[in-house]
């Protein structure tokens, strides 16, 4: 009788506890000190949704509430762990996969229609003969074209299934008739390397434009190709590279340092380090190499142009690097969303981290760009600031300063005049290239009989194209001043007229004939065959 008296009073007491946490939930008038009683930060979350859900004045969308609330989180940790929302998941993925499924067409909502840009290389949009200017008007019969149209919709029509078939009805220019076309989906890459020719004799070129899951195997296709051709010393192209996947970094440095080379380290919360090293035989250890980078270039790519740098192998030429040395991991968070979190550190093999200070908040650190151009930075190498203390020497003695990116071995200042810095946003962010669609839409029959060799040689963009770009974009009531660059400013419109036409490819080839960092690396080849 004793314990059953000792019992009583115990489960009486488990439930009131269970009926003051249901009765919280349902029913809101009980006081904010009795629901929160556990003090538990997770409890407050949830109940303050609940709350807003249940009894705030206005209807709100509480997952929008919900998405502000982890960004707000992850914005107070580090400037590199993010929210990937559900409506940008895939995208996100694809972009990290290096492919999607669809028909692979590059295109414009321009006006009211789909309007193809270029059919991607190895597409069922290509094999099936569509060109750039078609129109796709009809997919499975779904109108895409008219009032209403966005790129988003039209994605998904586009889109689907591996091997799935779809329809299409495409307007093309002189014909009578739509065109009926049928294909399936297939994976299409999105391409990695942007560009790999022979720059001169024996010196190869390549870009890269981010490190996802196929970019090795991209990477590896270039090299050997150029390998065939006889090169000797190669440009490794990272300029404006964000970074992506350090597996796939690794395996690229692989190609250039021998068995057993120390590549990277990473640190963790709890101080436990991770090394990583070269395996196997690299097609490239004995040749000769160029890396180019500049304050865009971020995180693999700093792993990569760090750890050769650290490793007494080629050349770094350009400008210090943006400075991220945080790694994330991706969690999925239960709904179709995730995130990824910093949960390391990089380090290089002689031990340095590349990451750069972030204790002024996000702000402070995402306009470093314009404090690189206020103290000098990106016009003079002696004013990139090093600390003493963050002193670090290669194998072959060679000095190296960690505290916030890579400081190249050979400098190259930017030319951040207005118009220059003007001519390079508008020549890479998608305006030109709208401009040059509209004029492929007048004069595209002009070039169906050039090839890129003969557009190479042949075609040159007359002042009178010159003046209409700088009249669609406003340069002159910008009050912004084209003097001097006019030059500049005609192999922009042709490497864009390139691009349109020929690809990814062409389009580097024609922009990098003046690029003042690969002028420098041939300086340096000339100058060491001389020697």
């Amino acid at each position: 009788m004793g314990k059953t008296k000792k019992i009583l009073p115990l489960l009486l007491g488990i439930a009131l506890a269970l009926g003051v946490f249901v009765g919280s939930k349902l029913n809101f008038k009980d006081s904010n000190e009795k629901i929160f009683a556990t003090n538990s930060k997770k409890d407050k979350l949830n109940r303050l949704i609940d709350y807003i859900d249940y009894e705030y004045v206005d209807a709100v969308n509480t997952d929008s509430i919900v998405d502000v609330t982890v960004n707000g989180i992850l914005e107070n940790l580090d400037p590199h762990s993010v929210y990937i929302p559900v409506a940008a998941y895939e995208e996100n993925a694809d972009d990290m996969r290096g492919n999607f499924v669809g028909i692979g067409v590059s295109f414009y909502v321009y006006k009211d229609s789909i309007a193809v840009i270029r059919a991607i290389e190895g597409g069922s949009a290509e094999k099936a003969g569509i060109k750039g200017g078609d129109r796709i008007l009809y997919a499975d019969g779904k109108k895409l074209f008219g009032d209403g149209v966005d790129r988003d919709s039209i994605s998904k029509f586009l889109k689907g299934e591996i091997n799935s078939k779809v329809n299409l009805k495409v307007y093309r220019k002189g014909e009578k008739e739509l065109l009926d076309i049928k294909l399936k989906r297939k994976r299409i890459p999105i391409i990695s390397v942007d560009a790999s020719y022979m720059l001169e004799g024996s010196l190869g070129y390549i870009k890269i434009n981010r490190f996802s899951e196929s970019t090795y195997s991209e990477f590896k296709k270039s090299l050997d190709v150029l390998l065939d051709q006889g090169m000797k010393s190669l440009v490794l192209d990272l300029r404006d590279n964000p970074g992506g996947y350090i597996s796939s970094a690794e395996k690229i440095l692989d190609e250039f340092l021998g068995d057993d080379t120390l590549l990277l380290i990473t640190k963790n919360k709890a101080g436990e380090e991770t090394y990583s090293y070269a395996s196997g035989k690299g097609e490239f250890e004995d040749g000769k190499l160029f890396v180019l980078i500049n304050e865009n270039t971020a995180s693999a790519s700093e792993i990569v142009a760090g750890a050769l740098q650290d490793n007494d192998k080629g050349t770094i030429i350009g400008r210090r690097s943006f400075g991220k040395g945080l790694v994330q991991r991706e969690m999925a968070l239960g709904d179709g969303s995730a995130v990824r979190l910093t949960i390391a550190r990089y380090y290089t093999p002689t031990g340095r981290s590349i990451q750069r200070p972030y204790g002024d908040g996000n702000g402070e650190y995402y306009s470093d760009y314009e404090q690189r151009y206020r103290n000098g930075e990106l016009l003079h190498a002696d004013s990139i600031k090093v600390a003493d203390s963050l002193k670090y020497v290669t194998p072959k003695g060679k000095v190296v300063y960690g505290g916030g990116g890579i400081i190249p071995d050979v400098f190259v200042p930017k030319d951040t005049s207005i118009a220059n810095e003007t001519l390079d946003y508008v020549a890479r962010n998608g305006f030109m290239s709208y401009f040059i669609f509209e004029y492929l839409e007048v004069h595209r029959n002009q070039f169906n009989a050039l090839d890129f060799e003969k557009f190479k040689k042949e075609f040159e963009v007359t002042d009178d194209l010159a003046k209409e770009f700088i009249d669609y974009a406003r340069l002159q009531e910008a009050q912004i001043d084209m003097t001097g660059y006019e030059e500049a400013l005609k192999l922009a419109l042709k490497a864009n007229i390139a691009q349109q036409l020929y690809g990814p490819n062409a389009y580097e080839f024609i922009l990098n004939a003046t690029d003042p960092m690969l002028q420098k690396v041939m300086q340096l080849q000339s100058k060491n065959s001389a020697d």
